[in-house]
């Protein structure tokens, strides 16, 4: 009996270091993937500014020059090639801001700022979902950003809840965010207050809707249509 006992006693201790083990590979993987989500943003940025500051200020002067030329030239045939070179001059810059713009729309790392703001949430638990496969526009990605921390602000300002929920669904048509929480808001109400109006307002702003009630715990329920995300 007493073999048996040290047997099974021995099975359970390598069992629990067995998932113990598991969940510090998940967890060590994960911060992997965020410091590489860091690293790509942080050098997309860089690349951004350097291109806007470097090659967007050259195409600026050489813009500038030919428009310089062609008030002093009288010649048609060297007006014609100024024309032509101006605006070729005018799509190279356009080209440039249109790849700037890509570069900080891509460096926007919405699911590693969520993931931060929940980590950071420290009145309760709270419970994060991601689902997004299609990233959304600069934008909405601010917007999302700001409805969220506005929302756990709600929560820690107003709520005496023990559980919440953040989560970030994609569906065929449309975004899903929810805020919510298992609390009470007492005479909390949520008609008021400047911080709901502009997640209401935000949320408009893109043709969505925005769902906010405090009955039966703090929830806010958006959905925005996907055609709509870049007003």
């Amino acid at each position: 009996e007493a073999a048996r006992a040290a047997r099974n006693s021995l099975r359970d201790d390598a069992k629990e270091l067995s998932l113990k083990l598991e969940q510090q590979n998940r967890e060590l993987l994960e911060r992997q993937d965020a410091e590489i989500r860091l690293a790509t943003t942080n050098e997309r940025n860089r690349i951004a500014r350097d291109v806007h500051d470097s090659v967007g200020h050259l195409l600026s002067s050489a813009i500038l020059q030919v428009g310089a030329l062609l008030a002093v030239t009288r010649g048609d045939s060297a007006r014609r090639g100024l024309n032509d070179l101006k605006s070729t001059l005018d799509d190279a810059m356009g080209s440039i801001r249109a790849s700037v713009h890509g570069l900080f729309d891509e460096s926007i790392d919405l699911r590693g700022q969520l993931e931060a703001l929940a980590k950071s949430f420290a009145f309760c638990r709270l419970d994060f979902r991601y689902a997004v496969t299609t990233e959304p526009g600069r934008k909405l990605k601010y917007s999302l950003l700001a409805i969220a921390r506005e929302a756990l602000s709600n929560i820690i300002r107003h709520s005496d809840a023990t559980r919440a929920q953040l989560s970030l669904v994609e569906h065929p048509a449309f975004y899903q965010l929810i805020v919510a929480d298992n609390g009470t808001a007492g005479s909390y109400d949520p008609g008021a207050g400047i911080g709901l109006q502009n997640i209401r307002d935000r949320v408009a702003s893109f043709r969505g809707v925005a769902n906010i009630t405090a009955g039966d715990g703090f929830r806010i329920f958006i959905t925005i249509p996907k055609k709509e995300e870049t007003p």
